[in-house]
């Protein structure tokens, strides 16, 4: 299986981690959205990442991926067996994917991006209001799910991968969740980016 796209992205990071969790033997190869690369491009024809070509059969979405993985290799499951478990491990997986990482990624782009990767300056002012205004309400809701290591269930799923992912790239960024505010947040945050498979996916090659 190849997996096309920059691990700097938390949609590839997902992937890698879940690859990861699974077993599943992968080549990586880092490409930019919308990188003119052919094979890339059959796989992605709107050059969106991640993407993958498993034996020919190309696939382009990060939870449509893991869908693919989930009932190609069924085991360790990644989604609950349960109706409502299913349920909320698919809204975590849109959670993190529509409501944090957009939010977040302001706070990524104008303290990361703009600076370390364009190298033109970030708007200071446009970051710390994403972090005073936008981010907090995410926060105060997570924190209220946090019931132990995991978010959903007994198990490691797609509701841990896809929320956690995004974390990262706000470390990055040079942002710690807030213990004393959120402190089943922080240290559920802590405690998922540093299991083998994440750790994996964040040192594989951006570029």
């Amino acid at each position: 299986m190849i997996v096309y796209g920059t691990s700097i992205s938390p949609f590839v990071r997902k992937v890698l981690v879940a690859l990861a969790e699974k077993g599943i033997r992968y080549e990586h190869r880092p490409v930019s959205p919308q990188a003119e690369d052919a094979a890339f491009r059959a796989a992605s024809p709107v050059g969106k990442i991640p993407a993958i070509d498993h034996d020919g059969f190309r696939l382009a979405d990060s939870s449509a991926i893991l869908d693919y993985l989930e009932r190609l290799y069924p085991q360790p499951a990644l989604i609950p067996a349960d109706t409502q478990g299913a349920a909320r491990a698919r809204w975590f997986d849109k959670f993190g994917e529509i409501e944090l990482d957009r939010r977040l990624s302001v706070v990524f782009a104008e303290r990361f991006l703009k600076p370390r990767i364009f190298k033109v300056p970030g708007d200071e002012a446009l970051a710390q209001q994403a972090l005073d205004q936008n981010l907090p309400l995410l926060f105060d809701y997570l924190e209220t799910q946090i019931t132990g290591p995991f978010l959903v269930g007994d198990a490691f799923g797609i509701a841990d991968i896809a929320v956690a992912s995004p974390f990262h790239n706000l470390r990055l960024a040079k942002v710690e969740v807030d213990a004393a505010r959120w402190p089943k947040l922080a240290g559920w945050v802590a405690l998922t980016l540093d299991r083998p498979s994440f750790v994996t996916a964040i040192a594989a090659p951006a570029w």
